[in-house]
């Protein structure tokens, strides 16, 4: 096959998987969580059945132990995250009040009040309206997600479907990869195995490591602001573990959630103010100078900014589904781009004739 219709090829296949993926996308998340399973414990499974047990039962082994795990994670934190959205649902509207009055009462007499040119209680009318108009938007929203019949069949679809794909994806997985291993042109078989190899390690080190560390920086903010005394730690906690995978998003949300909350919570009394931005300022450190190059480091291969551009914009055309498929998709173009560059700096393209045939 000449170069053009490789090309022609690859570019081929890349227009169709983004097709399949716009077509499918509402109904691809627990094919796609099941995948990643499996992805995930294909090495904790094989590690098993070096133990003496066959692929079946080491596969039924590991789920077993990864459902009991979650049913005990959601039986243990299910009615607190319930109990504390709807308090945060029920106080919002209170806690935008106090914050408008806080921001007021401290930009009363600086810059901020005379750019406005309003006075205090102009300035207190227009606050106190549009924090009472995003208060129950954002309520009404979350109160409408939180009782939606689509959400909740999504969220059954999600938790029965994964374990299953996952299951049957981890029993066949050898045979699929020889299958797939079989399938490659035999000229070209060990570059392709190369660059798959790539980015497995670059997909499955960033994968495994960013998971650890969401899971790290989820419990100890929920712990370290429970300590605190903060309203709504765990729920604040929980999320900022699951944005977490995404640079920078994850910490700036849940500091913006927590000094807001505990702004209205505890104001004026800046001392238990302090206490919550101090548990941010040792997450943001431990996350930044052990977590993330000890678990994640550079796995991927990718700027930060580069990958929160393919998230946002993965995540823009294919919904939760595309910021799944984000990063392997990013590490895949990757490792394909650096071996383009690579042999385009070998080539007599970028070498000139001369130097290729080892003339001066």
């Amino acid at each position: 096959m000449s170069l053009g219709r490789q090309v022609l090829f690859w570019i081929s296949a890349l227009v169709a998987f983004i097709l399949f993926l716009y077509v499918f996308r509402t109904i691809l998340l627990p094919f796609v969580a099941g995948t990643i399973l499996a992805y995930l414990l294909n090495p904790v499974a094989g590690s098993i059945e070096k133990l003496g047990f066959n692929r079946l039962a080491a596969t039924l082994i590991l789920l077993a132990g990864f459902l009991l795990i979650m049913v005990f994670a959601i039986a243990l934190l299910a009615p607190v995250v319930s109990e504390q959205i709807g308090g945060f649902i029920q106080n919002l509207p209170g806690y935008a009040m106090q914050l408008q009055r806080w921001l007021v009462t401290t930009f009363k007499d600086g810059p901020v009040a005379n750019l406005i040119g309003e006075s205090l209680q102009d300035i207190q009318n227009s606050l106190g309206s549009m924090a009472t108009n995003a208060a129950s938007w954002l309520a009404a929203m979350l109160a409408s997600l939180w009782s939606s019949g689509q959400s909740f069949i999504s969220s059954m679809a999600l938790m029965v479907l994964a374990p299953v794909v996952a299951f049957y994806l981890l029993l066949d997985w050898d045979r699929m990869t020889a299958k797939v291993d079989g399938w490659l042109p035999r000229a070209h078989a060990d570059t392709i195995r190369r660059l798959l190899e790539e980015m497995n390690i670059g997909i499955s080190g960033y994968i495994r490591g960013q998971v650890s560390v969401c899971l790290i920086l989820g419990v100890y903010y929920a712990v370290g602001l429970t300590v605190v005394g903060l309203n709504f730690s765990v729920l604040i906690g929980i999320i900022i573990g699951l944005i977490s995978f995404i640079p920078y998003v994850g910490a700036t949300v849940g500091l913006l959630m927590s000094v807001g909350v505990g702004i209205a919570q505890f104001w004026p009394d800046w001392p238990h103010i302090g206490y919550v931005i101090a548990v941010f300022a040792v997450g943001q450190f431990m996350e930044g100078n052990i977590l993330q190059p000890k678990l994640v480091g550079e796995h991927v291969g990718l700027h930060p900014v580069w990958l929160m551009f393919a998230l946002v914009a993965f995540g823009s055309l294919f919904g939760f589904v595309g910021m799944l498929v984000a990063v392997p998709a990013s590490a895949a173009v990757g490792v394909l781009t650096r071996f383009a560059l690579q042999r385009y700096l070998e080539s007599p393209l970028y070498r000139g004739n001369g130097d290729a045939n080892g003339a001066g």
